[in-house]
């Protein structure tokens, strides 16, 4: 059991809801979700209840809340009794992407072992205001999926993600082991719009050229929850996830299935100043997210 999985459930509890748990902590969703579980697992017992509308605290939830307000109050007070000791670092500032899914914790797992003096401040943002930030200097550094524009940054490759069909459970697709491109021409596709992610929307309409035809664009994606709820329970249509965000997602009424005929692979950079040194703790936090290929 870590502090960092109390603190998640803490805030959980309080906000009754993970997206706004997840802006409290300054942290993407699914890390959220991914810590939660496992702090689960470990207990034996269902902390909270969920839906695709609602969060709640079971009765073991309940009884479990006072004593992790406990443990993070004490660990607060024994952090406190040292702070005059304390070397003064400023922390490591990494952008996070949407979706990174459970490559976060193998990544954030990584780089504790690498570098363990380094303190690392995760800010989520959209992907354009993020390297600006990178550019301006209010970030060291920040993950991005796909080809933006460079001027002024280094991408250091770090992964590469399978991408995944989302279907409703009902519909025959999702009767099969993989999904061929093709078989999607008449459904229409959910899509986040260029605008939010070209090189996720540009990948995908290559992908459906490649298999023969043009999507027929559908409402646009909003939220992963919103749209995973509708299209469990709405008129037929599909959409994509990252495989590392689909591990994090059990949906009910959605079904998660492989590509074929293309088979999609988006790559994954980390984006740094290009006229600023490459510290030891970027270096770190370069081979902590590389070990997320084996992790």
């Amino acid at each position: 059991m870590e502090l960092r999985q109390l603190r998640y459930f803490v805030t959980v509890a309080e906000e009754l809801h993970f997206g706004r748990a997840a802006e409290r902590l300054h942290i993407v969703q699914p890390a959220v979700s991914q810590q939660i579980r496992r702090l689960e697992r470990e207990l034996g017992v269902t902390l909270f209840g969920r839906t695709t509308r609602s969060v709640s605290l079971t009765e073991a939830g309940q009884r479990f809340l006072p004593h992790a307000r406990a443990v993070l109050a004490a660990a607060g007070r024994a952090s406190d009794a040292v702070s005059e000791f304390r070397e003064s670092r400023s922390p490591l500032r990494l952008g996070t992407s949407e979706g990174l899914g459970d490559r976060l914790d193998v990544l954030l797992g990584a780089f504790a072992r690498l570098a363990p003096p380094a303190q690392l401040e995760l800010v989520h943002a959209p992907t354009a205001e993020r390297l600006q930030r990178v550019r301006d200097g209010s970030l060291d550094a920040t993950i991005v999926r796909g080809s933006w524009p460079s001027a002024g940054l280094d991408f250091t490759p770090l992964w590469t993600d399978e991408v995944v069909v989302a279907l409703p459970s009902s519909h025959p697709l999702a009767a099969g082991p993989v999904v061929p491109f093709a078989a999607l021409a008449s459904l229409p596709a959910r899509l986040s719009p260029p605008s939010r992610n070209r090189p996720l929307y540009d990948l995908v309409v290559s992908c459906c050229r490649e298999a023969g035809f043009e999507p027929v664009l559908g409402k646009e994606f909003t939220t992963a929850q919103d749209t995973l709820g509708t299209l469990g329970f709405g008129r037929p249509h599909w959409t994509v996830f990252y495989r590392a965000h689909a591990n994090l997602l059990p949906i009910p009424g959605v079904t998660f299935r492989p590509l074929t005929d293309p088979a999609p692979r988006m790559q994954t950079y980390l984006a740094t100043p290009a006229d600023r040194r490459v510290t030891p703790e970027v270096v770190a936090l370069i081979e902590a997210a590389r070990a997320t290929e084996t992790g």
